[in-house]
């Protein structure tokens, strides 16, 4: 029998980690390579290609680096593979996944995975979440449904997934939504059918730099009122409830508006910014006639992605098109 071929690509995070000596922190040491030698029984599955593109702690890497890592998955398919799959920390999981998600122009799924629990604590999650990350790549029901993050039995799409918890083993979870799939005794079983999906051209600039700042209860304005003066090619806000800033941010942000793309996000962590339930100063209807933009059910870290990524390939007029519901 002729094995389809599978792409695995190791960046490090706590998949990959382990203490030097008793008493310490750990920290990524193990390899793609070992990681794989613990699953034996993949080799019966497909044709494994396993790098370590990295051992990095998730919170260390940049897009510099994941449009590397890209271009790594994009040969990975041109030269047969049937799915890919990238493991790495849980902390930027989220972002990554949404990161690669605007980018990833093939049919053949991109999963991601990675572990909760170090690679020598006992009960340790990693090999399970890559046996279930693997076994999601190689599935048929996977194409046509982009860039997907495998945890703890659970399948869900990267526009959706958050990390909700910081140190739980189901961390992950998909607001409102839920997951789109789940492992069943090995087997895939997916709950709904792919959605459509819209891809972005690969950035051009990648120099452009995009804030993100959260309201808080009488929070200042220092920060805010100089993010142009600053350098900042874009703004992105996690508002209060349903995308909204006190009267002092609203002030500011008019002049903001008219100089780089303002994106207004909900800080709550689930449900959808609003455009026209409330109209005092500062509200959402007040915010857009000052020129920022509703993220919709897009959070704030993933607005910031694809605001980046729309300026780098200087489609940034596009945004509002982009900022719609799940």
């Amino acid at each position: 029998m002729d094995l389809p071929k599978l792409a695995i690509a190791a960046l490090g995070g706590t998949v990959s980690m382990q203490a030097r000596s008793a008493g310490e922190g750990v920290i990524p040491t193990v390899s793609g390579e070992t990681l794989l030698a613990s699953l034996p029984q993949l080799r019966a599955m497909a044709r494994v290609t396993v790098e370590t593109l990295g051992l990095l702690p998730s919170a260390s890497l940049d897009f510099e680096f994941l449009l590397s890592v890209l271009g790594w998955a994009n040969e990975q398919v041109e030269q047969g593979a049937t799915g890919v799959v990238i493991t790495q920390g849980t902390d930027t999981l989220e972002e990554t996944a949404a990161f690669f998600d605007y980018l990833w122009a093939h049919d053949e799924p991109l999963v991601l995975t990675g572990a909760m629990r170090s690679a020598d604590q006992a009960g340790a999650d990693g090999p399970a979440n890559f046996l279930d990350g693997c076994r999601v790549a190689l599935a048929v029901e996977s194409r046509r449904r982009g860039v997907q993050v495998v945890m703890n039995g659970q399948i869900h799409s990267a526009g959706a997934v958050r990390k909700t918890d910081s140190l739980a083993l189901q961390a992950f979870s998909s607001a409102i939504v839920g997951p789109v799939g789940l492992m069943v005794e090995g087997n895939v079983h997916y709950l709904r059918p792919p959605g459509q999906r819209t891809v972005l051209p690969v950035p051009q600039r990648t120099s452009q730099n995009v804030a993100l700042l959260e309201a808080s209860l009488s929070a200042d304005s220092l920060l805010l009122e100089n993010i142009v003066a600053l350098g900042y090619d874009g703004l992105v806000i996690g508002g209060f409830g349903a995308g909204h800033a006190s009267e002092r941010w609203a002030d500011a942000i008019v002049h903001i508006a008219e100089k780089i793309p303002v994106v207004i996000a909900t800080r709550t962590g689930s449900g959808s910014t609003a455009r026209s339930s409330y109209g005092f100063i500062g509200s959402e209807r007040d915010l857009i006639d000052k020129g920022a933009f509703m993220a919709g059910f897009l959070c704030p870290r993933k607005a910031r992605i694809l605001l980046w990524l729309l300026i780098g390939c200087q489609r940034q007029d596009e945004l509002e098109h982009h900022l719609t519901p799940l």
